[in-house]
């Protein structure tokens, strides 16, 4: 461990957290050799008192769903019974220990954050992820969801992960970068050698440690001696991988022949079981005896009835070396003996890799492995399977379903540009009309997620016209698509296009109305789709969309929250971001501010995991509207800076029209009137229908009243007014007179305040601020300032509780200049205001009586973490109990 102060300090920094009880991660990286697996090892050394996990990954286990969790979790499994019962059957689903479905994927991830709080019961937990990037993506998923949401369970965690390696993708956590060693430790790890070999080996590794060790154990004695040829060691600087794999088979070939074919056997493993490595290597003549060399030459690790490699390099040098007959070989000597132990899922794959040209036996195991990983929710996984099965697919009409099958769920994992890669690889042309429907919408995604919404709406609509003679039963799904699309380019005319190609059908049939001026017949088919709910996930978003589209938020919010629960439940994570984004958008509806905020991280979150550019460019702009509403200026620009980047050369109307809005609405709150005006009146502009620019509207109009320019709110009056009437919604007609009151005689105004605040009654605060703000400014522009005092006081208190800064700025200088008292609020001396975003959160489902488990299930947080939230909570608010912390939040 020469030279990795600095790294050995930041770790054992963190072993030290978490015996206080603090959790902590790290995601260590760098070049092949680096020191890595040897910084793991430290910490497992350092980890006094403490229980340790630990799992390498295993590059032909890659394709094996949960694999890596399951190895990891081996040692507690006998902790999986205390779990709450859902996530308990999770685990043993994915761990193959029941032949259940999993049908809350989200639940597998609660499930491993809980497990790992149960392992930190007693003492820290020291879990140790050595070459992650070999690790199946759904154990990296799992792993890195909860080591996200770690706070104060004592849990410590390391994941170590190769630069440059293609595998699992490991994202979000705090790097260290593992560099290499300077001159002076580096020399001290080729001792004995004269300088000038000494010279050479350095410069030769670089300062990989692993590189120094190799490379001069490989050197023959004459080289040792000093006696080294200009062509001795390579002169090139670059392929080190390739020089460390030759050290380490110059090594593994002076091993007996019998010991090398048990090594191949072991590195070709996907188990680390001693019994299936050597039932494997007995039927290629090899026995027990022959581990002894392997493990005498410091090879092999050997515990029990468990194998392990000292170095993933060597188990790499120990394949890689070996003639492609001999790998093929140990691959058929594995599925035959794990044939016999029942492990059909590992058979397939061994049976693929000693594949080597088609095989439509192997393809349709591997289709069954395929169809398994599916009902496990592992699409990543399933997605794998189909690739390789179109792989060793002799039949192009066949191969071309795989493949499709392979997109489809690597877009449902959220691998858009891996589904993009399989979609380039169908041949064409497709004779099944189902399979070119499938590979129209996988196309689709690609479309929509990377580039143009309106390309994605035309391919989905032509599918939809080639198919639908053939395959009427897929015309629907694909122009729900297909409107979908429509929706986020804010093409008005498009959608209605779409819809009115299939108007019969209740999901089309309401933009075919509402766009075609039927507001009633559209409201009667939302209603009809509210209350016989469909099972699809489109069908399910394109429902709440509308809901909010017509301004039934509460609706649309009950929608939303449906629609996440069916991803979660379904296990389509790449569709989550969207349903997220949804919600958001009903909770911003509502007034819920806080609310969007967390919903709106979380699904950004998740978007850029997945790299879901145009859903994250969507999020980033409705991020911005809360920040907006608190006046935070920088973060605003930041955040719609960075959408409109995507949105603009793009085509994505929605997206832009809300980057701007945000843009606008945080102007308008600073007084800036001008600015303000101009920004809504570009946002509406980026879309072509009055409706999908109707909530916009109560801002542009006050901006134009506000800048001395009332002509330019007159059109805008207007159309709210209109849609307010004919919607029938009792916060749309609440906004509506709002501004009638701004735009009206000012013999009208009084009347219409009065009623929009009548109108507001248990909807949403914010919006009954901005009317009672504006009530005030107009009672005390008329000298009624005892009148003002009431409405402006109402406007402050409510800003103040949301957080609106600039608005309660506005509302107490209004009330100041009304002679009002314009102290402390309730924002600034209530109790509640003296949490964080997180404790207020846990605080309020403390409150309901919710147990710290079913708080935990809720926010994605350990009961631990939950607990530590309340035991900061309690001291700041003033209580000790729960029953005093709902007294307290009622009153």
């Amino acid at each position: 461990m020469r030279g990795r102060y600095a790294e050995r300090e930041r770790i054992e920094q963190l072993l030290a957290d978490a015996r206080q009880g603090t959790s902590g991660v790290l995601l260590v990286h760098g070049e092949a050799g680096i020191g890595k697996t040897a910084l793991l090892d430290h910490a497992a050394g350092q980890a006094r008192g403490a229980r340790v996990l630990r799992v390498e990954g295993i590059e032909s286990e890659m394709e094996m769903a949960f694999g890596g969790l399951h190895q990891l979790f081996l040692p507690v499994m006998d902790l999986v019974d205390a779990l709450p019962e859902p996530q308990a059957a999770a685990l043993r689903s994915v761990f193959g220990l029941s032949s259940d479905s999993v049908r809350d994927r989200f639940n597998v991830g609660l499930a491993v954050l809980t497990l790992l709080s149960e392992a930190a019961a007693d003492g820290p937990l020291l879990c140790l992820v050595d070459d992650a990037q070999w690790l199946d993506q759904p154990s990296v998923d799992m792993l890195t969801f909860a080591a996200r949401r770690l706070r104060a369970e004592g849990v410590v965690m390391l994941f170590a992960v190769r630069d440059g390696a293609p595998g699992a993708a490991v994202k979000g956590l705090p790097p260290l970068l593992v560099e290499g060693l300077d001159r002076e430790d580096a020399a001290a790890l080729v001792p004995g050698l004269p300088p000038y070999v000494v010279d050479r080996v350095i410069e030769e590794a670089r300062g990989n440690p692993l590189a120094l060790i190799e490379l001069s154990a490989a050197l023959t004695p004459a080289q040792r001696a000093g006696r080294l040829g200009p062509s001795a060691l390579p002169d090139a600087a670059a392929g080190l991988p390739v020089r460390l794999q030759d050290g380490f088979l110059e090594q593994l070939r002076r091993l007996p022949e019998a010991a090398q074919v048990v090594l191949l056997v072991a590195a070709a493993d996907d188990t680390g079981d001693l019994t299936v490595v050597l039932r494997a290597a007995g039927r290629l003549g090899s026995a027990v005896e022959d581990l002894e060399p392997a493990e005498r030459a410091g090879f092999l690790l050997l515990s029990g009835q468990a194998l392990r490699f000292r170095h993933p390099l060597v188990r790499y040098a120990a394949y890689q070396g070996a003639p492609l007959a001999r790998r093929i070989a140990a691959h058929r000597a594995l599925a035959e003996a794990l044939g016999e132990a029942g492990q059909a899922h590992r058979r397939a794959w061994h049976l693929a890799a000693a594949s080597t040209g088609p095989d439509e036996g192997v393809a349709e195991e591997l289709e069954r492995v395929a169809e398994w990983a599916d009902r496990r929710q592992a699409m990543a996984s399933a997605s794998a399977a189909y690739e390789r099965a179109a792989q060793l697919t002799a039949d192009p009409q066949v191969r071309a379903r795989r493949l499709v099958s392979a997109a489809q769920r690597a877009a449902d994992a959220g691998q858009d540009e891996r589904c993009g890669a399989l979609a380039d690889q169908v041949p064409l042309p497709l004779e099944d009309p189902g399979v070119a429907a499938s590979f129209a919408r996988a196309r689709a995604v690609v479309e929509l997620g990377y580039r143009r919404p309106e390309t994605a709406a035309r391919i989905l609509v032509d599918s939809a016209e080639l198919t639908g003679v053939e395959r009427p039963d897929m015309t629907g799904s694909l122009l729900t698509d297909a409107v979908h699309a429509a929706f986020s380019a804010g093409d008005a005319p498009l959608i209605e296009e779409i819809a009115l190609r299939s108007p019969a059908l209740p999901v089309l049939a309401v933009p075919a109305r509402l766009f075609g001026g039927d507001v009633p017949g559209a409201l009667e088919a939302v209603r009809t789709l509210v209350d016989a709910p469909a099972d699809g996930v489109m069908d399910r978003l394109m429902t709440g969309i509308y809901l909010q589209l017509t301004g039934d938020h509460a609706a649309a919010r009950e929608a939303a929250v449906g629609v996440v629960a069916h991803c979660r439940d379904q296990g389509v994570s790449g569709w989550l971001p969207t349903a997220l984004h949804l919600l958001v958008q009903t909770e911003l509806s509502l007034g819920h501010h806080d609310e969007a905020s967390a919903r709106a991280v979380e699904a950004l979150q998740l978007a850029e995991y997945y790299d879901l550019a145009h859903r994250a460019a969507h999020l980033r702009a409705a991020l911005a509207m809360p920040a907006a509403v608190r006046g935070e200026e920088e973060r605003v620009r930041t955040l719609t800076d960075e959408a409109l980047a995507y949105t603009l050369p793009r085509g994505v109307g929605r997206g832009t029209a809300d980057a701007l809005w945000a843009r606008g609405l945080l102007e308008l709150g600073l007084g800036r009137a001008e600015a303000a005006l101009e920004q809504l009146e570009a946002a509406c502009g980026e879309v072509t229908h009055p409706l999908l620019c109707l909530p916009l509207l109560p801002d542009l109009i006050e901006a134009a009243v506000r800048a001395g320019r009332p002509e330019r709110a007159t059109d805008a009056a207007r159309s709210l007014g209109e849609w307010a009437t004919v919607l029938g919604r009792t916060g749309l007609a609440a906004s509506a007179r709002r501004c009638q009151a701004l735009t009206g005689p000012d013999g009208e105004a009084e009347e219409r305040f009065v009623a929009a605040l009548a109108l507001h009654e248990g909807g949403s605060a914010y919006d009954r601020a901005r009317t009672a703000l504006l009530y005030g400014e107009w009672l005390r522009r008329l000298r009624r300032h005892i009148d003002a005092r009431e409405q402006l006081r109402a406007a402050l208190d409510g800003f103040e509780r949301l957080g609106a800064r600039p608005w309660a700025d506005r509302a107490r200088t209004e009330l100041g200049a009304a002679g009002g008292e314009t102290g402390l609020t309730a924002r600034e001396d209530g109790p509640i205001s003296v949490l964080s975003p997180q404790e207020r959160e846990v605080v309020r489902l403390a409150a309901t009586g919710a147990s710290n488990r079913e708080i935990g299930a809720q926010l994605f947080l350990s009961p631990r973490t939950v607990g530590h939230h309340l035991y900061r909570a309690f001291p700041k608010l003033g209580v000790s109990s729960r029953t005093e912390l709902a007294d307290l939040l009622a009153s």
